[in-house]
């Protein structure tokens, strides 16, 4: 099973991504959080709550309740 061990801010909308098999790359949410009507991703639009990004329990979270499963 794949989970995220870390994550942090780059820049914009992107997050560096670390898993637990060594992978990593840089994630863009931009189009999603633009395009996605949903009252908590619309949240994350304000770059101030999209920064406070952490990893939980092996996944990305925000103080909103959003979570974004490894997958």
């Amino acid at each position: 099973m794949i989970w995220v061990v870390e994550a942090k801010y780059v820049e914009e909308y992107k997050i560096e991504v670390i898993f637990n098999n060594k992978e990593h790359g840089i994630i863009d949410l931009k189009e999603t959080l633009l395009n996605d009507k949903r009252k908590i991703f619309r949240e994350l639009i304000d770059l101030t709550i999209f920064k406070k990004l952490k990893v939980d329990l092996d996944t990305i979270v925000w103080n909103n309740g959003l979570d974004l499963s490894p997958e």
